[in-house]
């Protein structure tokens, strides 16, 4: 993973937007991040975390807090990050939520939400990839291959944590590993075997707990019946004990069986006795009562043939009830109707002296039927007008309204005249500033591409400034190979002629005994040229001198095509303008943009003036239409008004005669309503007076003429002769009740009881009562042991049921009990040996020992660059020895001291040394989480403060052991503000804070492209 480039814009201490360019720090594999304290280093650091994975490091992770201070309120705050990994090309930008103002926001704040962009470079096109916080960080987790944490770790050394570990006690490590490896999921694993373990030993318990239960249940069901328990087996041997009880119960049932059977004989035997003698005396008593009864039928006799009298008469009297009860009601109905008409004759006569309506008749000569008519016909007419009393009322109402309606359009009509005067006076003052503003507008856009092209040119101007330079220098190096061409050419053809004249020489010398001649060809050679000493030497110079030649030859051919494009790129900057005056151009470029941003200015003043304009327009349209549509209203509502007035009064003269002095009509309706009332009552009177006469006399005539018939001389005897409902109906039931008691007595005579009683009777039975209570008392014991033998024989019989059903239920479950003690007693070891307990002589639990061998690793890779750190002398060793005390082992760290040879705890490194060792710790970390992460390829590299506690030598190690880490391409940063750092790394990352926020440089003696 390496990053090209980060640009930061209101974000921590940075203010403004700062961007940096990575690859321009890459290029020299070693840079230094420097800056005063507070200045803004870790920032930088926190930039890059957040870019990448939304949020920073430790407590700064707080989203509301990570938009700067120093920033302008409506500056967004956002971090962009560039960035490749695994051969791709990605650019994440990320925004955190934060305040920006607004006028209708709560407080004078709208929160703007986080939002995210991850984009990727493919062909040289960026796509998108994703919008979503959630989904670009699992994308990003994905590419990378680490997590945040991770990331934290490997890319950012953090060096406080490992200066803490390195003098930790090794109890004390177990938390900062398990932060820097994650480990949690063995300790997951600890503590879910021991759940497992918990779980097992909870359900062996349970079965247990299940078998003593089973034992119980069994003595339980043999308590009640008294077994000698004196010979059975120990509670200890459940399966022995169980076999005894049903055993036992066996027996005991047997028993009780047998016991049952002799009870139900006895009880059969006295029970027959006893059921003889209740019979006997039951038939005695029997006679005895119905010789009582026959006596006490012949005393009541006599009065039983009265009653018999009285209810024949009864029964003539009732046939006249009729005509007797019609006389009464008559009589009754004709003293009330007498009453009532007295007492109607009162009021009438009462009302004609107070009721107005009455008052001009007679008191004593009032004909009610002609009044009657004549106050119904009134009441007629009267409510026929009650509707033009209500109409009235709402013509009054109506007024009121009208009259209200008229004032408000009054002043509506005002305020309408007083608007439109004010916005045609706005319109007529923005009419006359429109016009300058269009001239102004109308040349906006020529400003604007005149800026462009001005910039255009500046950049060309610049170009071909350095197009130039490049030019001159490509023909400086041209001419340089070009001279050195000819002489290397020169000095390659004097050795050629050198050679040249040295061939027999040459060619003697590699003639062999034997071998042809290359030019004769001949095998035989009796007097080859004498062998000059210097040919073979001149031979070889003058091969190399013609390779040089030729590679002179090579670079002058590039050269030529380097100082052709240079010359191509100058001619046509050229003809772009490339060859005006820089400052000319700088003017030039000035002057476009401000009259570009005058242009912009006017058009933006233009539109709003054009917009208003409109609204003015409009609003004055809608005012004058306004105005209209309210007098029109208001000339209606007049007219309105004077209408209704004219329809009240027409009304109210019209009613008033109908009143008749009451203040409504609804009034005078009560007040006929009443009178008529009264003469209606009247009137009913006297006809139910008539009426009353009428069926007194019919009922009186047909009595008389009943009478005779029935045997009675005046209506009084006939009174006389009738019984009340309930004495007529009681003295028919004595009646019958008295022939249904013989009819009985003579049945129960002729009965066989009664016969067999009276023959007991004359032949002397006596029934003893003693003697029967005695066969009761013992047939009723005998009864109860009977069924108390039952029922200890079915109890026994279900009780041995019982305990064998339970003898087999625990056979079942101590079977299946022995696979959960075996499961049971694995897990419970296991989880012991898990945590570091039971067996575990090391006290290591499975979270320490996966720790110590990832300690291990780490303390390798480290040894590797401690060792060139401290001049060969130092190296971190894992050590697992035990504790002392029974604490916990596994996570022991020691460095081994190779000048003395012995081992020693770490916190006895000096200052400087425990820097080195926690540097290399950082280091080491790095390269074993990098190997977990499936070996991720970590490009980038950042190594936080700590150099200010070494010497000279020792930061000399140091650095040659860091620069050791740019093989293969890496990148290091580090994060120092100490003096010498400055001065031996050239290429820097500076943080420079000020009063309104830092700004970031970078210092590498190389100007920006």
């Amino acid at each position: 993973m390496r990053i090209h480039r980060l640009e930061i814009s209101a974000f921590g201490p940075f203010a403004g937007t700062e961007e940096v360019n990575f690859d321009r720090l890459s290029a020299h594999g070693l840079f230094l991040l420097n800056g005063a304290t507070g200045a803004g280093k870790t920032s930088v650091l926190d930039a890059i975390c957040f870019a990448l994975y939304g949020s920073v490091p430790g407590a700064r992770n707080d989203g509301k807090r990570l938009r700067s201070d120093h920033a302008d309120p409506t500056l967004e705050p956002r971090v962009s990050c560039e960035f490749s990994a695994r051969g791709r090309h990605f650019e994440v930008s990320r925004s955190p939520a934060w305040d920006k103002p607004s006028a209708r926001g709560k407080n004078g704040f709208t929160t703007q939400q986080a939002n995210t962009l991850l984009r990727e470079r493919v062909d040289g096109v960026w796509i998108e990839k994703s919008g979503r916080n959630d989904e670009a960080g699992a994308e990003i987790t994905a590419i990378l291959g680490m997590d945040r944490e991770q990331f934290t770790r490997v890319v950012m050394l953090p060096q406080g944590d490992f200066a803490a570990f390195l003098r930790s006690k090794a109890a004390d490590r177990l938390e900062l590993l398990q932060k820097l490896f994650g480990t949690q999921r063995f300790e997951s694993v600890e503590q879910e075997l021991a759940r497992q373990a918990q779980s097992a030993r909870a359900d062996v318990s349970t079965l247990n707990d299940r078998l003593s239960l089973t034992v119980s249940r069994a003595e339980a069901e043999a308590a009640p019946l008294g077994l000698d328990t004196s010979g059975a087996p120990a509670t200890e041997d459940a399966a022995a004990l169980l076999a005894w009880f049903e055993r036992a119960v066996s027996a005991r049932t047997s028993e009780l069986v047998s016991g049952a059977a002799a009870a139900e004989s006895v009880w059969r035997e006295r029970a027959g006795q006893l059921e003889a003698e209740t019979a006997r005396a039951s038939r005695r008593l029997k006679l005895t009562d119905a010789m009582r009864r026959k006596a006490a039928a012949e005393a009541a006799a006599p009065a039983a043939e009265l009653s018999v009298a009285r209810l024949e008469r009864h029964r003539k009297a009732e046939v006249l009830g009729g005509q007797l009860q019609a006389v009464d009601a008559a009589g009754t109905v004709l003293r009330q109707a007498a009453d009532a008409m007295e007492l109607s004759a009162g009021a009438l006569r009462a009302a004609a002296e107070t009721d107005a309506e009455l008052a001009h008749l007679e008191v004593h000569a009032i004909n009610v039927a002609p009044e009657l008519g004549r106050l119904r016909s009134l009441l007629a007419v009267v409510e026929e007008r009650l509707a033009d009393e209500k109409r009235l009322a709402g013509l009054e109402t109506r007024t009121a309204e009208l009259e209200k309606s008229r004032q408000a359009l009054i002043a509506a009509s005002r305020a309408h005249t007083q608007a439109l005067h004010s916005l045609r006076a706005e319109s007529a003052v923005l009419s006359a500033g429109i016009e300058p503003l269009e001239a102004m507008a109308a040349e906006a856009v020529l400003h604007t591409k005149e800026a462009v092209a001005a910039d255009e040119l500046v950049d060309v101007v610049r170009r071909y400034g350095a197009s130039v330079s490049a030019c001159a220098a490509s023909t400086e190096r041209r001419r340089a190979a070009r001279d050195e061409h000819l002489g290397l050419r020169q000095k390659w053809l004097d050795l050629r002629e050198e050679r040249l004249a040295n061939a027999a020489a040459e060619l003697a010398a590699q003639l062999a005994d034997g071998e042809p001649c290359p030019v004769c060809g001949s095998p035989e050679h009796p007097a080859p040229a004498p062998a000059a000493a210097s040919a073979l030497t001149v031979a070889q110079a003058e091969q190399s001198a013609r390779d040089r030649c030729d590679a002179a030859e090579q670079a002058l051919a590039a050269l030529d095509q380097e100082l052709s494009a240079a010359r191509q790129r100058v001619a046509v900057l050229a003809s772009q303008g490339g060859d005006t005056a820089a400052g000319e151009a700088k003017l030039a470029a000035v002057a476009a943009h401000e009259a570009a941003v005058r242009g912009e200015r006017a058009v933006a003043e233009l539109a709003v003036s054009r917009l208003r304009q409109d609204e003015l327009g409009d609003q004055i349209a809608a005012t004058g239409e306004a105005r209209a549509t309210t007098e029109s209203a208001l000339a209606q509502t007049g007219s309105t008004l004077a209408e209704v007035k004219e329809q009240s009064a027409s009304l109210e003269s019209a009613l008033s005669a109908l009143r008749a002095g009451h203040p409504g009509l609804a009034q005078r309706i009560n007040a006929i309503r009443n009178t008529a009332g009264t003469l209606e009552r009247a009137e009913a009177a006297q006809i139910q007076l008539e009426s009353a006469e009428a069926l007194a006399a019919e009922a009186r005539q047909q009595l008389d003429h009943a009478l005779p018939g029935a045997g009675f001389e005046t209506a009084a005897a006939a009174k006389a002769g009738l019984l009340r409902a309930s004495e007529a109906t009681s003295l028919q039931a004595e009646v019958r009740a008295g022939q249904d008691e013989h009819a009985r007595i003579t049945e129960l005579f002729a009965s066989e009881d009664l016969k067999l009683a009276a023959q007991e009777q004359q032949a002397g039975q006596p029934i003893d009562h003693a003697d029967l209570e005695l066969l009761r008392a013992a047939a009723a014991s005998a009864e109860q042991e009977t069924r108390a033998a039952e029922l200890a024989s079915v109890l026994a019989s279900r009780s041995l049921e019982t305990v064998g059903r339970i003898g087999r239920e625990f056979a079942d479950a101590a079977a299946a009990a022995s696979e959960p003690r075996q499961r049971a007693e694995l897990l419970t070891a296991l989880a012991e040996s898990a945590g570091g307990r039971g067996d575990n002589s090391y006290r290591m639990s499975l979270n320490s020992y996966v720790l110590a061998a990832r300690l291990e690793q780490v303390a390798v890779a480290a040894s590797d660059r401690l060792v060139a750190m401290s001049d060969g002398r130092y190296t971190l060793q894992h050590t697992d020895a035990k504790a002392a005390r029974g604490a916990k082992s596994g996570l022991g760290l020691e460095v081994v001291d190779q000048w003395t040879g012995h081992r020693r705890d770490t916190s006895t490194l000096s200052g400087g040394e425990s820097f080195m060792a926690s540097l290399s710790l950082a280091l080491g970390l790095a390269d074993v989480v990098q190997q977990e992460s499936g070996g991720v390829d970590i490009e980038t590299l950042f190594v936080d403060e700590g150099f200010g506690s070494l010497d000279e030598q020792a930061l000399e190690q140091v650095m040659d052991a860091l620069e050791g880490l740019r093989d293969g391409g890496r990148v290091v940063g580090l994060v120092s503000h100490v003096g010498e750092m400055k001065q031996r790394i050239g290429t820097q990352l500076q943080v420079v804070k000020g009063r309104s926020g830092s700004t970031l440089h970078i210092s590498d003696g190389v100007p920006a492209a």
